[in-house]
């Protein structure tokens, strides 16, 4: 499948993409640039806010506004733009360190993790944290922490770090917000890139953006079979989200870091927003409890 461009952006780092149903609107953030962006496809406008730190992770809150985690912290604000309140501050993170990818899981959970900035391995966490700011750390010894998802029937939750180049699969218990029973799921070759975000549809299916991939792909996660590709005129896909009306458009964000002068050249819609039709639906994205 092609995709198209949807806003020329040239985001340092696109990254967080999430579709807001009751909103109808795409949350997303470039990293490098401090910006959190909001994009609504019936204006076709796309609306950029500054922050103080690089924000990783961007999702609607239930009560209304959005939380975002940047730099060490877990903030929420009443609107985009408007006052910024710290939830929580992860002090054991290294200074190297800033929060990295993160969804919430069906009960309104935020799991966020981190990464080095510095490319140090195995040094960074994946973080549960609960409505009044409570977290505990899920994982630890991570590398880049990534994608992602929980399943439709709410049993199982799928994560990336990047630095395995594998989809890892989890015993996923709702009541407890507790996860078990760690697997290998599949892995990713080699010459696909690196996997970085992801969204799941309605059927189970995952969508994975490629860094240095020029793709983003839909694996069967039982089998660790590739089923489709959208395929990207860019190197760096990066996250994506299905969204629309009927949940049939699936958002890519892309990067233009690690691209040399000559690739930037060549790709001149680097760090854009594309967008591609599907045939199966996504899944509503869960919002922050906070």
């Amino acid at each position: 499948m092609k995709s198209e461009l949807v806003i020329d952006a040239g985001t340092a780092l696109g990254e967080g993409a999430f579709w807001d149903d009751q909103g109808a609107v795409l949350y997303w953030v470039d990293i490098e640039e401090r910006e959190v962006r909001v994009y609504d496809p019936d204006a076709d406008s796309d609306q950029v806010y500054k922050v103080t730190d690089r924000p990783g992770t961007i999702v609607p809150r239930v009560g209304g506004g959005i939380v975002v985690a940047m730099g060490h912290e877990i903030v929420t604000f009443d609107e985009p733009g408007g006052e910024a309140r710290v939830l929580c501050r992860f002090a054991e993170e290294a200074d190297e360190n800033r929060m990295n990818d993160g969804k919430c899981d069906p009960a309104g959970r935020l799991w966020v993790g981190s990464l080095s900035t510095k490319g140090t391995r195995e040094t960074s966490a994946l973080y549960c944290v609960e409505a009044d700011g409570t977290y505990r750390a899920a994982l630890t010894g991570v590398t880049i922490s990534n994608g992602i998802v929980w399943t439709p029937d709410e049993k199982t939750m799928y994560y990336i770090d990047t630095g395995t180049r594998a989809v890892q699969a989890f015993d996923y218990d709702k009541k407890a917000g507790a996860i078990g029973n760690g697997r290998t799921a599949f892995e990713i070759p080699e010459a696909m890139g690196y996997p970085d975000g992801m969204t799941i549809d309605s059927q189970g299916m995952l969508w994975i953006a490629m860094f240095f991939g020029k793709a983003v792909r839909r694996f069967d996660p039982q089998r660790g079979v590739l089923l489709e590709s959208v395929e990207l005129p860019v190197s760096n896909a990066t996250s994506c989200a299905l969204g629309g009306a009927d949940l049939r458009d699936l958002y890519i964000t892309t990067a233009r870091v690690g691209l040399a002068i000559e690739a930037l050249a060549a790709e001149p819609a680097a760090g854009g927003l594309f967008r591609a039709r599907v045939e199966v639906p996504g899944i509503p994205q869960h919002r922050f409890a906070g």
